[in-house]
């Protein structure tokens, strides 16, 4: 599976994998997006990233992005918060360790982005590239309910990792430790996001700790 830009969660971007995810980022040819989902379908807005706190005194926000180029955090248009009743034009003026550096319509001190300090910043779905065949956002993802061909339960999708080999799951499973699984095709066959959840057909050793 290969990544989705910067939105789409779990598969790979600009190189297609066999399977892979996008964190959000416009600019780059496969999807990859590290906000949240809700593991329904596919979620109808994405966290693109969080106000951390202000740049200054003259009203620029530092913000930590979940895209996967961070600067392009403002390449898909207007973004709200999490009520949707809030909506500001976002550009992107610099960047630090581990931000962005940007400003937001009609804020313009720094009193007003301390206001805003924690807030999240949403856009539509519809506003994300489309997913390739085999492409998933990892807001997509995330919340997803993992089982085996059986049925039976193994955990729940709770974050996705590239460690330098391909895109890895993250399941947190009750009472046990997260369990790592490799976003292949082969360990992971089927993804049914309007059902919420994906199959597992888990190579031995890797529930190594029993059978859930």
């Amino acid at each position: 599976m290969a990544a989705a830009p910067h939105p789409p969660a779990a598969r790979a971007p600009p190189s297609p994998r066999s399977r892979g995810a996008r964190g959000l980022q416009p600019s780059s040819p496969s999807p990859r997006l590290r906000g949240e989902g809700r593991g329904e379908g596919q979620a109808q807005r994405v966290c693109i990233g969080i106000i951390t706190g202000p740049q200054g005194v003259q009203g620029a926000v530092r913000i930590k992005s979940f895209t996967e180029v961070p600067e392009d955090i403002a390449a898909y248009g207007p973004v709200e918060d999490e009520a949707g009743r809030q909506h500001f034009e976002l550009h992107v003026i610099g960047s630090a360790k581990g931000v962005v550096i940007a400003r937001l319509s009609h804020v313009d001190d720094r009193d007003q982005v301390e206001a805003l300090r924690g807030l999240r910043l949403y856009l539509p779905r519809s506003a994300l590239p489309q997913t390739e065949a085999d492409e998933y956002y990892h807001a997509d993802l995330i919340g997803l309910e993992a089982v085996l061909k059986d049925g039976t339960p193994v955990g729940r999708v709770r974050a996705i990792h590239d460690f330098g080999a391909g895109d890895t799951l993250e399941l947190a499973r009750p009472d046990r430790p997260p369990l790592m699984v490799p976003f292949t095709c082969a360990v992971v066959p089927v993804v049914e996001l309007a059902e919420g959840r994906l199959v597992l057909d888990p190579p031995p050793g890797l529930l190594d700790d029993g059978e859930p």
